[in-house]
């Protein structure tokens, strides 16, 4: 595919517009001397720079973001990374089950004919000596991974109590919550609960997430209870879904909405996270 073997992303997207016949468009030129801006959404400066209009920078918008960063990815689909879960959480009757997903943890045993040789008489001091300290390597090895099991299926289980209302109802419902609060309740430290959750995953009712997806910063309501910043950024994403595409929503407009509903967002915070979820601004929404 056009892009295959590029140096950097920079030559990768421009030899796919050479291919579209986008050889002098203002694609090309945002490529070539702005991609850092386009990345960080600054199309007013890209504007300025390069004296474009409005309509020229839309249109060179849609013909980037239908360029491929990775075009091998296709050919290689097969080989893509597999999450596996560490956790299973499953619902029987009314209530969360938490469970290991022993297929993700190594199994670990100490060879019994290393046991016998210490038993018997065929070897030396020194050589006893070395089997004793490869032995205690083993056990404390063994025990490090049942300590480790036994943290991830408490931390879990806090977990699913604290957001009972996210294995019910979806990401919309889940609750602000901090490392500390976990460490808190467990007894733990929190660098103890960051490395738990550092790269593991749990199977959900609501698909795979990463142990660290369920905590959160919070957002304060007028109702004086607080709100995850995820709750409020699913919200700002299906607010926007759902505007008039010929008059897409502002920030402001959409801060406005969240406060009637009881956010309290002020409209450089819905910028952030609008943003961090890579959505483009009203007027690079609004459709030609």
């Amino acid at each position: 595919p056009p892009g295959v073997g590029a140096r950097d992303l920079r030559e990768c997207l421009a030899i796919q517009l050479r291919e579209l016949g986008e050889k002098d468009s203002p694609a090309m030129k945002i490529v070539q001397f702005h991609l850092d801006d386009l990345k960080r959404h600054r199309y007013r400066k890209i504007a300025e720079s390069l004296k474009l209009t409005e309509e020229e920078i839309r249109k060179a918008f849609k013909i980037i973001s239908g360029l491929t960063p990775r075009p091998g990815a296709a050919s290689f689909g097969s080989e893509a990374r597999q999450i596996t879960p560490d956790l299973i959480v499953e619902k029987m009757d009314d209530e969360y089950v938490v469970m290991l997903n022993d297929k993700s943890i190594p199994t670990v045993r100490i060879n019994p004919v290393y046991l016998s040789l210490l038993k018997g008489s065929k070897i030396s001091e020194e050589e006893r000596k070395y089997v004793l300290e490869r032995l205690n390597s083993a056990r404390w090895l063994i025990s490090a991974i049942d300590q480790r099991r036994s943290t991830m299926l408490r931390l879990m289980r806090f977990i699913v109590d604290r957001q009972r209302d996210f294995f019910d109802h979806g990401v919309s419902s889940l609750k602000p919550m901090v490392l500390q609060d976990a460490a808190d309740a467990l007894q733990l430290h929190p660098s103890t609960i960051s490395r738990v959750t550092n790269g593991k995953y749990v199977q959900t009712p609501h698909g795979i997430f990463e142990l660290k997806y369920f905590f959160d910063s919070k957002i304060d309501s007028t109702s004086g209870q607080s709100v995850s910043a995820k709750t409020v950024m699913e919200r700002i994403k299906r607010l926007i879904e759902t505007e008039d595409p010929q008059n897409p929503l502002s920030d402001q407009q959409v801060a406005e909405l969240l406060n009637k509903e009881g956010f309290n967002i002020a409209r450089r915070t819905v910028s952030k996270y609008r943003n961090r979820m890579r959505i483009p601004s009203a007027a690079y929404r609004k459709k030609l």
